[in-house]
């Protein structure tokens, strides 16, 4: 009798993908008009300029093309995704008041639980608003905002601080998804930390979009005071469905002179969601931003997040890891800016693609004249674990002084049958063993999250080998 095949008793898709009942207090008619953006903007009471900014930001959508240079997106008709989708509760400070259906997803998602572990502050949006948002009374006292952009946005004291922020970092003009996101974006997070304050434990929020043919464009907007330190969290996930799904979301972070911050996210979507997400950092003199991320499901993702090294002596890291499975078309990378002397990034990527599934890593590396001694250093690795699935590597540098180090490498290659021999002589099934790679060959970004986050990531490798032989 032959072995049976083990699987990962600690985790459960089902948990991502259970889909509750559609109980939103108001929601928009699918499609995108000038009617529907006023009508968000009145709903969400924004301030008169940011209700501009929205009917600006839809003028630039309708003149800009689809993008061109990723996977085809002719499976998303904004025709039929519905923008605005208001669940059935306002923002609670206290998780006892959240709604039973909105709180039990989270419970099952294990959102409360690492709050009360190991962080500083939650942030839970679900749909198109969040629900809710705390964040310790000692982090509070040391100055720290972490509140919902559009309390951030109407607040007397910080609302200056984001209209001078507010996609300014990304500018609608930037391309046409992120025209949309200036026109309907709803929710994120916005955090400030004051100078020389050290936030020792993370901030984290958490997206869910629960209901079919809506889309999310949470606004994230981080701003890192002189010599201030943070790590941020962000975790997505969505139930799967037979409709098209549509994120848009964007991040700004803005990492100040001495300063340093982490962002980790694991984007966990459905693979019926088109993620095409904007995330982009400023970073001035001595500063660093890390970023840590990994990207699980999604139909078709484009995601690229970019460092703009504006300041001498400041540094980018970028450490991320790509899954494809069957159906999944994920287009993902890092961009980089040297624009100031002697700075530094380090870019070290890994995609793992199976079934079908199609991993294409691009890249963008630029150091401007005036960026002179600057080091760079771009390695990408791929690995495929049959012979219908696929994977590219484009990585673009535009050098322009000849005073730096620069140096980029490239490996694609298949899991060794002689690997998988000698563990099976060990004693363990060939999916163990195959598993057994797959998670050893993410270990390096594993060890860079948080350990709640790299044991999810861990377990969804797992998932997404079971059944991967033949």
């Amino acid at each position: 009798m032959g072995k049976k095949k083990t699987v990962v008793q600690d985790i459960d898709r089902t948990i991502y993908d259970i889909k509750d009942k559609v109980n939103a207090s108001y929601q928009v008619q699918e499609g995108l008009t000038p009617e529907i953006v006023e009508e968000i903007s009145k709903k969400k009471n924004d301030p008169e300029w940011m209700r501009e900014f929205r009917l600006k930001s839809l003028e630039i959508y309708n003149r800009m093309p689809m993008p061109q240079w990723g996977p085809s997106l002719d499976g998303l008709d904004m025709n039929q995704i519905i923008t605005y989708i208001r669940p059935n509760t306002p923002m609670r400070g206290n998780w006892a008041q959240v709604p039973d259906d909105i709180k039990n997803t989270f419970e099952r998602l294990g959102i409360p639980q690492a709050e009360r572990k190991s962080l500083a502050g939650v942030g839970a949006q679900y749909d198109s608003e969040v629900v809710y948002h705390n964040v310790r009374e000692e982090v509070r006292r040391q100055g720290v905002i972490y509140t919902d952009m559009e309390s951030a946005v109407r607040d007397p004291v910080y609302g200056p601080m984001v209209k001078e922020h507010f996609m300014k970092l990304v500018p609608p003009t930037d391309h046409k998804f992120v025209a949309l996101h200036g026109a309907v974006w709803s929710g994120g997070s916005f955090v400030y930390v004051p100078p020389h304050v050290k936030v020792s434990i993370p901030l984290q929020s958490y997206f869910r979009l629960n209901a079919p043919g809506a889309g999310q464009f949470e606004h994230t907007l981080i701003i890192l005071g002189e010599e201030a330190d943070l790590h941020f969290i962000e975790g997505c996930s969505a139930p799967k469905y037979n409709v098209a799904n549509l994120h848009a979301g964007c991040v700004e972070l803005y990492v100040a002179k001495n300063a340093h911050l982490r962002y980790s996210t694991i984007e966990n979507w459905s693979k019926n969601m088109y993620n095409l997400n904007t995330k982009r950092a400023l970073v001035e003199e001595g500063g660093t931003i890390e970023w840590v991320s990994g990207s699980f499901g999604s139909h078709v993702s484009y995601l690229y997040p970019m460092s703009i090294l504006k300041g001498e002596n400041s540094r980018m890291e970028f450490t991320g890891i790509t899954f494809a499975g069957k159906g999944q078309n994920l287009d993902t990378g890092a961009k980089v800016v040297h624009a100031a002397p002697h700075t530094y990034s380090n870019i070290n990527t890994k995609s793992i693609s199976k079934d079908g599934g199609a991993c294409t890593y691009r890249s963008s590396v630029v150091i401007l004249p005036q960026a002179y001694g600057c080091r760079s250093s771009v390695n990408c690795e791929s690995l495929m674990l049959d012979d219908r699935s696929r994977s590219d590597t484009i990585p673009v540098m535009d050098i322009r002084n000849d005073n730096v180090d620069v140096g980029h490498e490239a490996k694609i290659g298949r899991i060794s049958d002689g690997a998988i021999f000698y563990l099976m002589s060990r004693g363990m099934s060939e999916e163990d063993a195959r598993s057994m790679i797959v998670t050893g060959f993410a270990e390096p970004v594993a060890k860079e999250l948080p350990v709640e986050y790299a044991v999810e990531m861990n377990n969804l490798i797992k998932l997404e080998m079971e059944g991967a032989i033949g």
